[in-house]
């Protein structure tokens, strides 16, 4: 009991991302699958604790 509000949410989702239009840059997109993604672009992913992008207080 108590999957039908979860599901009927999942379902919503899926409903929306199928039948909506989405905001997508295409360019973008077919950039980084064909791997040329910008180094100077660090958008939402820049993480400044994963490893490699540690910055030291001073």
């Amino acid at each position: 009991m108590g999957r039908g509000r979860a599901k009927a949410k999942q379902t919503k989702v899926a409903r929306d991302l199928k039948y909506n239009s989405q905001d997508i840059d295409i360019e973008k997109l077919t950039k980084e699958l064909h791997g040329e993604v910008d180094k100077d672009d660090r958008g939402d992913d820049f993480d400044p604790y994963a490893e490699g992008n540690y910055i030291p207080r001073r």
